[in-house]
């Protein structure tokens, strides 16, 4: 089947969805124009994707000029600036660069006032003067980890989730790590780099398996993901996190990201807590 398109709430949402691509868009003004423009900017992204795979699950390739779809230069831009230290494919933004995509259609179409793009988690965000954007961080199974604030006067307009129970392979343990960059493709990278950081390598705990024999077509290859992790001791909790708030630390020293919080069973790291208040009472700000 083709893109599917339905109003929600009343019409103030629309969902679309196009195989694996599940967005919910909301907009305060010029709802018609400004949801007629996403699902026109919509049409046509995952065919895209597909058609540039071999491209986009290779990391030598991230080349903006290589890219022959607005998502796919997206994803390169966003990934390219982590390619030289850490193992990054364009792959690691895609979800990020889809919210952007069509997000970037809906302003230039109209004024939507505050409006937003939800791509399973990864979010882009646009506010106009004197507006708030405020969302809620859970785990997989709802439980409330807290929120965050994102206003007009902050640089970041993208906010992402990566760990070990998303959509995703992951190569650390963490639960959730929520990351605050200037787009959503450049969060969404940042946090699937964050939340591989959050790691105990060779620990008895973590159980691990190639990537490639959960999912053949994996760009991670033979790349040890995480399959399960059992409990650990405070001190190992305190480890992990330290190690992902590190490569955080590096992320917002080199301008790539504005801000982000780290859950480990129970535990948490915040760096540049402004935005986050935490439903947990055990965390340490960074």
């Amino acid at each position: 089947m083709g893109p599917q398109a339905a109003l929600l709430s009343g019409g103030t949402r629309l969902h679309l969805q196009h195989g694996p691509i599940d967005l919910i868009i909301g907009a305060d003004h010029n709802r018609a124009q400004v949801f007629d423009a996403a699902q026109a900017a919509f049409d046509g992204v995952l065919q895209g994707l597909v058609d540039q795979l071999p491209l986009l699950r290779t990391r030598r390739n991230l080349i903006q000029s290589a890219a022959q779809t607005e998502t796919a230069s997206r994803m390169m831009r966003a990934t390219k600036p982590y390619a030289d230290q850490w193992f990054v494919t364009p792959m690691a933004a895609v979800a990020g660069s889809v919210a952007d995509t069509v997000l970037a259609a809906m302003v230039t179409q109209t004024n939507p006032g505050r409006a937003y793009v939800n791509n399973g988690g990864d979010i882009a965000v646009h506010l106009d003067p004197g507006q708030t954007f405020t969302l809620g961080m859970a785990l997989q199974d709802g439980t409330a980890l807290g929120q965050f604030r994102m206003t007009h006067a902050m640089p970041a307009r993208g906010v992402a989730t990566s760990g070990r129970h998303g959509r995703s392979l992951s190569l650390g343990i963490a639960d959730s790590a929520t990351v605050l960059a200037a787009t959503a493709a450049e969060a969404d990278v940042a946090a699937t780099l964050i939340a591989n950081a959050v790691d105990l390598p060779g620990h008895p705990a973590i159980t691990r398996q190639p990537a490639q024999d959960i999912h053949p077509d994996s760009d991670l290859g033979t790349r040890q993901v995480v399959t399960r992790c059992a409990p650990l001791s405070a001190p190992d909790r305190a480890c992990a996190l330290e190690a992902g708030l590190a490569r955080a630390r590096e992320c917002v020293q080199r301008r790539l990201i504005h801000g982000a919080a780290l859950f480990l069973q129970g535990d948490s790291r915040l760096l540049n807590p402004a935005p986050f208040t935490l439903t947990e009472k055990s965390f340490a700000d960074a």
